[in-house]
């Protein structure tokens, strides 16, 4: 029981990564805030960790209000007494295109989501961790951050923010014993959006990365070490996980 005791927020997190991340906490020890927009998902979420004897509640909660972050602590605090643990999954991206082509609506959609939002829940349960004497703070990145995809401009500049915000809150915070890291996936398997993955398409995704393409479990155990006291030396941190693709140049692999 790698988490026992702790109380984790994870954002999103009623599909895909966030989904794979609350419900490894939960089989760790860890009490878990499920969070997303879809009531039937997200209670589906909480079935399976307290099936499994752990501890979860779900809130259905639109991140683009800023009033949610502090509805997503308060259940915490009402439910397991404590915030020490928060996951930033919760994304939007896609819209927009290349910077000549992006409506300031679509830049203002993403950057809420993915930068703005993680602000707001950080800023909620920063005090709660202070109050415990520590904290993990998790920002689920992307690749592109560092290293821009064509027609992603709002995508690319938000999780560029976002990687600067956890080196800001590293440091900030750092006295008070909260850490705040970045996870930053490379292709990651999703399955409603590669129901239909042809060969072709997967051998070009999988081009991307000196191994295999990712799973939501590979982002769930990396994370799981960032909300360990295993990780309590590891602070401001950008972890690539892309099956190494981010240490090569193009593809890597002949297919």
């Amino acid at each position: 029981m790698r988490l026992e005791g702790e109380v984790a927020i994870v954002t999103g997190s009623t599909s895909g990564i966030g989904k794979a991340i609350a419900r490894r906490f939960g089989g760790e020890g860890a009490a878990v805030v499920v969070t997303g927009r879809d009531d039937l998902r997200g209670n589906a979420v909480v079935h399976d960790i307290t099936a499994d004897g752990g501890r979860a509640v779900f809130v259905a909660a639109d991140l683009t209000d800023e009033s949610a972050a502090d509805r997503l602590v308060d259940t915490a605090l009402e439910h397991f007494g404590a915030c020490t643990v928060l996951v930033n999954n919760a994304v939007a991206g896609g819209r927009g295109g290349a910077a000549a082509d992006v409506h300031t609506e679509d830049w203002d959609h993403e950057l809420r989501v993915n930068l703005t939002a993680p602000l707001w829940c950080a800023r909620a349960a920063i005090p709660e961790m202070q109050r415990a004497g520590y904290g993990s703070i998790i920002n689920i990145s992307s690749r592109a951050g560092e290293r821009a995809s064509s027609g992603l401009a709002a995508y690319t500049a938000s999780k560029g923010g976002m990687n600067a915000l956890t080196r800001s809150i590293a440091v900030d915070y750092a006295p008070d014993n909260i850490r705040c890291n970045t996870i930053s996936p490379g292709y990651v398997l999703n399955d409603v959006r590669d129901a239909d993955l042809d060969s072709e398409r997967r051998a070009r995704y999988e081009a991307m990365h000196l191994s295999r393409l990712g799973t939501a479990d590979d982002v769930a155990y990396c994370a799981l070490y960032l909300a360990s006291r295993e990780s309590e030396w590891l602070t401001g941190a950008n972890i690539p996980l892309d099956g190494g693709g981010s240490i090569a140049r193009g593809a890597v692999r002949d297919r």
